[in-house]
């Protein structure tokens, strides 16, 4: 009941606002009250949540990019910023197998995590463990500058969106607000104008009826981490489309969506107030993330997009260029299993996509881009 009592002071407030609240209110939020939610034990399954495989194949990917001329001079350091850390089981994962692999790049490693949640943060130091001599520095911001990479997965689709709909008289945009002991949507003008230039820059044409989330957010992320990277990449992985695709006739009813002990609500589960507006702090909240607007922030700031292409082919371009075996270290079922997991079209493989963007490098020829690039 805080969420709703907070919003019933505020009064109706954008959908953005909302989530927010739901999400990242230090006291009631969903993220800031508790150091890790995906898992068999949590609510939503992630790459990480398949076991350390995940990681190691991201680190076959750092590592090359580490040891390009332009960094691999001198013996240079190399940051790894790995943005919504959370408790910094992928960073260990990425940290454990650079140490056993290659000791030499791993001696160049600084690791940022950074992470929204206090209790997360709390928690990195126990979960890095032996490997947590990397750590340069946890907080809740990017690094000022750094030259390297930085890995953010699934973070854009957990950014506060504007959620709008057209209407006969044009866009309105959907709000929330309390009613009785819980909360309701309405709808009014758009907050603001970047909402109709967002859809007017991605090509995006609304019917009446349809509805969509527009994420601001990820293109003020995707600017800052652009401008703060001095040299290097951005390796992005999340669920999404490419705007033609997310604003269609195949998304009409948005894509804003909850998930809680496993079980996902759309926003065609609702039963009069959507199901995104049930216990606000308990469950988490997402939506597709728009690559082509992101990609397209990115590119503004200078940036060079290097591919755009399902998980499944960004794992099997590591898996067969470094010749990995799924197996190392003798007969593993449960890491061939994991790598199945992770590959799989219609699971994490198809819906997960991975964005590369690159600054001050050029257009290296990538292990992770050389199996197909294809986008599904």
């Amino acid at each position: 009941m805080q969420i709703v009592d907070l919003i019933r002071e505020r009064g109706p407030v954008t959908v953005a606002a909302f989530m927010d609240l739901a999400l990242y209110h230090p006291e009631h939020g969903y993220y800031a009250r508790a150091a890790q939610r995906s898992g068999r034990a949590g609510d939503f399954f992630t790459s990480v949540d398949v076991g350390p495989l995940f990681g190691e194949l991201l680190e076959i990917q750092i590592a090359e990019m580490a040891a390009l001329p332009q960094f691999a001079i001198h013996n240079s350091k190399f940051d790894i910023v790995e943005a919504g850390a959370g408790n910094g089981r992928l960073a260990a994962d990425i940290l454990r197998a650079a140490r056993r692999r290659d000791r030499s790049f791993y001696d160049r490693i600084r690791l940022h995590l950074v992470e929204a949640s206090a209790a997360a943060r709390a928690a990195q130091p126990s979960t890095l463990g032996e490997v947590g001599d990397r750590l340069a520095s946890s907080g809740a911001a990017l690094p000022a500058s750094f030259e390297g990479v930085l890995v953010a997965n699934e973070l854009l689709d957990a950014l506060a969106v504007h959620q709008v709909v057209m209407t006969a008289d044009g866009l309105r945009e959907v709000y929330v607000e309390a009613a009785g002991d819980g909360l309701a949507t309405l709808e009014g003008p758009p907050s603001t104008p970047d909402l109709q230039a967002y859809l007017d820059r991605a090509g995006a044409t609304l019917e009446p009826g349809w509805h969509a989330e527009i994420n601001l957010r990820a293109l003020d992320w995707i600017r800052d981490a652009s401008r703060r990277l001095s040299r290097g990449f951005l390796l992005l992985v999340d669920y999404g489309h490419l705007a033609r695709d997310l604003y269609s006739a195949s998304h009409a009813g948005g894509t804003l969506t909850t998930f809680a002990r496993h079980t996902m609500a759309g926003p065609e589960s609702g039963a009069g107030a959507p199901a995104w507006l049930e216990h606000p702090g308990e469950q988490d909240l997402t939506a597709h993330v728009d690559f082509t607007s992101v990609r397209a922030a990115a590119e503004a700031e200078g940036l060079e997009t290097i591919g755009l292409l399902d998980q499944t082919y960004f794992l099997m371009g590591l898996v067969a260029g470094a010749g990995v075996n799924p197996n190392e270290g003798g007969a593993d079922l449960k890491r061939g299993l994991a790598l199945k997991t992770l590959l799989m079209p219609g699971g994490l493989g198809s819906t997960h996509k991975v964005l590369i963007l690159g600054k001050g490098v050029g257009a290296p020829a990538l292990l992770g881009c050389s199996y197909r690039m294809r986008l599904t």
